[in-house]
């Protein structure tokens, strides 16, 4: 079995994230969500707003023999 990695990252909004890694050959997963903050369980309207202290992130598994931070 392959080895694989995975990377969150944060970039403004999720979904234009989600969309350009899921092109990527060598990307598996891409799911999105949320990191920090200080509201449990936010939804995407509460995080909307900017006042939940969230970040909108994606979480990438990949196979790095195939694709690379190192270009």
């Amino acid at each position: 079995m392959p080895q694989r990695e995975v990377a969150t990252l944060a970039g403004g909004c999720f979904w234009c994230l989600e969309a350009a890694f899921q092109q990527l050959k060598g990307v598996e997963q891409v799911q999105s969500g949320y990191a920090g903050g200080h509201v449990p369980n936010p939804s995407y309207e509460n995080v909307c707003t900017g006042t939940t202290g969230h970040a909108e992130v994606v979480q990438i598994t990949f196979d790095p023999a195939v694709v690379s931070f190192d270009g």
